[in-house]
């Protein structure tokens, strides 16, 4: 089996300039998404416990509104909102967390 170096060129017009990338044979990049860590949204599970203000949780490509009841450590936040009165949410699967 023969291997082929193979070697990307892409040129991108950007408002008049142009600009040339060139990747290499061997160049990877990264299929997974970087590591979140759990005490990034700490503040906002913080905030919407002790002043019982809505959130908006975006998970997996769902979005989940509620207030947190509850959190469960570096694992899971406990959250309700008006059709559900408990839900789980792990921390590991949310994207992201605005507050209302």
């Amino acid at each position: 089996m023969k291997r082929r170096a193979i070697r990307f060129l892409i040129t991108v017009s950007c408002g008049g300039a142009l600009l040339l990338l060139v990747l290499a044979p061997g160049t990877t990049f990264s299929q997974s998404p970087p590591t979140k860590s759990p005490q990034v949204f700490q503040e906002l599970f913080d905030y919407s416990l002790k002043e019982k203000k809505g959130l908006t949780f975006f998970v997996q490509g769902q979005t989940i509104p509620g207030v947190v009841t509850k959190m469960f450590g570096d694992d899971a936040v406990e959250v309700r909102n008006q059709t559900s009165n408990r839900i789980i949410i792990r921390l590991d699967r949310i994207d992201a967390v605005a507050a209302n």
